[in-house]
């Protein structure tokens, strides 16, 4: 199964990289298949590379569904 995850853009460097939050992990990834991403977007991430822009309100509810299921296995694990 692939997984492509909603990120914030921290930091726009050279050579189409940025560095993005990934859960309060920095990471650097490719804009190499982007155009006009500038800090504070938020892109979906798969394997290294941004593969679209997202909108700000739509990131932010998939990153509250991914913490909520997290808490949810977390709860279950202790059980």
């Amino acid at each position: 199964m692939c997984l492509a995850l909603p990120v914030k853009v921290m930091e726009v460097g050279a050579g189409d990289t940025a560095i993005v939050d990934l859960g309060g992990v920095r990471k650097e990834i490719s804009l190499a298949l982007l155009s006009d991403v500038q800090v504070g977007d938020y892109v979906i991430l798969h394997v290294g590379y941004a593969l679209s822009k997202l909108d700000p309100e739509e990131a932010e509810k998939t990153l509250a569904l991914f913490a909520e299921m997290n808490a949810d296995a977390a709860g279950a694990a202790a059980a």
